[in-house]
């Protein structure tokens, strides 16, 4: 038999140099504005500093925008565009994303909770962290 596990989409939110400030794991069915109104809401107690942040069209609309006191910009592509181009700001958190999915138990969906899925990838994180800071020194 199949193992029949559901998706789960990561939401994160990150600096500008890529670092993992807040993350939440939600089911695939949500849609991409619901999950940026929790991690929205959950960045105000760890960082009531946070003034703006960046996001690509799946974050458009009211909710997103009056979820918190955070402005919400949208990046999206320049008029006219034809093909692929590189959107400023965009590429951050792709990269980011692309740092923690080298992680091999991030390629798939191994967990079976949530929490577990959540645990390990704030884990991936830690570790980028920890390999940056020690081939600083």
């Amino acid at each position: 038999p199949a193992r029949r596990v559901v998706g789960r989409k990561r939401h994160a939110l990150t600096d500008t140099d890529g670092r993992l400030l807040v993350a939440a794991v939600s089911p695939a069915d949500l849609h991409d504005s619901h999950g940026a109104i929790a991690l929205l809401r959950a960045s105000r107690g760890l960082f009531p500093f946070l003034a703006h942040c960046f996001a690509d069209r799946a974050y458009r609309g009211e909710r997103v925008g009056a979820a918190t006191t955070i402005t919400v910009e949208i990046v999206e592509p320049k008029e006219g565009q034809k093909g692929f181009a590189v959107q400023p700001r965009r590429w951050v958190i792709e990269r980011s994303f692309g740092w923690i999915a080298r992680c091999r138990r991030l390629a798939r969906d191994h967990e079976a909770t949530p929490s577990s899925a959540l645990a390990f990838f704030v884990l991936a994180a830690a570790m980028i962290l920890v390999r940056r800071i020690a081939r600083a020194l």
